[in-house]
C-alpha cells in the first residue's frame, strides 16, 4: 500500500553524473517533510552509478535502482514511478530544479480539493542561450467536472505554446501516474497529457515553483532518441490523433461526451495539418528562390 503522506519524486537518468547534484539538492531541500527521491538509472556508462550510490548511502530518503541494460527513455521514466512508494508522484528531469515550497504548495492544493488528480505550477524555462521564458496560465477549463471540457482545453494548449502548462512535471495522485497505459511513440507526452485531462480535474498553482531546461529538437532527432521508427516523424500528427481516438472508448465517458471528444481531436488534427502544409509550402518557396 502506498504511504498516504509520502510524496515520491521520480528521477529517471542516463549518463547524468554531471547534472545530478543540483537536482538532488533541490529535491532534498523541500520543506515538505515526507519525501522520497527515487532514482532510476538506465544503464549509465559514466559515473552516475557511483555518484548515486554515494548519495543514497548519505541520505535515507534516496532510493537508487540501476537497470543492467538500456530499457529506453519511456521505459525508465515509467519504472521510476512504479517502484516509488508514495501516494503522490512527481517526475523530474536530471537537469531540473524545484523551489523549496514546490511540493508543499501542490499538496495543499490536493487537500483543498479532493477531486483533483494533478497539480501543476508555473514553470521557468531556460533555453540553450540562457534566456528565460515564463508564460502564465490563467485558464480554468482543466479544473472542470466535465471531462470533455478538460480534454478540449488540453488539446487547445497543445496547439498554443509548450510553455503554458506542463502536466508531465506536476504532482500526480499515484493511480493516474502509474495506471494509465502509455505507448512509446512521438508526441507520447502530449497523448499522456490528454489522457490525464480525461481522468480527472486538475489544479494549478500560479507561481514559479520549478525550473526546466528547454531546447527545441527536430522531430527526426527525437525519433532516434526515443528509438521509434524514423517514418513516424512524417506521420506524427496522424499517429497522435489516431492514438487519442483509440483511447476514447476506454475513458469513462457517455456516448454524447465521446462524440464531443472525437470532434475535439479532429479539430486539433485539422489545425495541425493546416500548419504542416503551410510550413512545407514556405520551405518549398524558400528552396525555389535559391535555385
Amino acid at each position: 500500500m502506498p504511504d498516504p503522506e509520502l510524496v515520491s519524486i521520480a528521477l529517471p537518468v542516463r549518463n547524468g553524473a554531471d547534472r545530478l547534484p543540483g537536482v538532488v539538492r533541490s529535491v532534498l531541500a523541500q520543506d515538505y517533510p515526507a519525501i522520497e527521491l527515487v532514482i532510476s538509472d538506465n544503464a549509465s556508462t559514466d559515473g552516475t552509478e557511483e555518484l548515486c550510490r554515494d548519495l543514497a548511502a548519505g541520505d535515507s530518503r534516496i532510493v537508487y535502482h540501476r537497470h543492467p541494460e538500456n530499457v529506453g527513455l519511456l521505459g525508465n521514466f515509467m519504472h521510476a514511478a512504479r517502484i516509488s512508494q508514495g501516494a503522490f508522484v512527481r517526475w523530474i528531469g536530471d537537469d531540473d530544479r524545484l523551489e523549496p515550497t514546490c511540493v508543499s504548495r501542490a499538496v495543499a492544493a490536493f487537500v483543498a480539493d479532493e477531486r483533483v488528480i494533478l497539480v501543476t505550477n508555473q514553470v521557468s524555462y531556460s533555453g540553450p542561450d540562457g534566456t528565460l521564458s515564463t508564460v502564465p496560465y490563467e485558464g480554468a477549463g482543466l479544473g472542470s467536472d466535465d471531462p470533455v471540457e478538460r480534454f478540449g482545453e488540453m488539446l487547445r494548449l497543445l496547439n498554443e505554446s509548450p510553455y503554458l502548462i506542463d502536466p508531465l512535471y506536476g504532482l500526480l495522485r499515484r493511480g493516474p501516474a502509474v495506471g494509465i497505459p502509455r505507448r512509446n511513440m512521438l508526441r507520447e507526452d502530449e497523448v499522456f497529457a490528454a489522457k490525464l485531462a480525461l481522468a480527472g480535474p486538475w489544479a494549478h498553482v500560479p507561481e514559479v515553483l520549478s525550473h526546466r531546461n528547454w531546447r527545441q529538437e527536430r522531430i527526426s532527432g527525437l525519433a532516434r532518441r526515443l528509438d521509434v521508427p524514423s517514418w513516424q516523424s512524417h506521420l506524427s500528427n496522424t499517429l497522435q490523433c489516431r492514438e487519442l481516438l483509440s483511447w476514447l472508448p476506454h475513458a469513462d465517458l457517455t456516448g454524447e461526451q465521446r462524440r464531443r471528444a472525437r470532434a475535439a481531436v479532429l479539430r486539433m488534427y485539422a489545425r495541425r495539418q493546416r500548419r504542416t502544409v503551410a510550413h512545407r509550402g514556405r520551405k518549398l518557396l524558400s528552396m525555389a528562390r535559391l535555385m
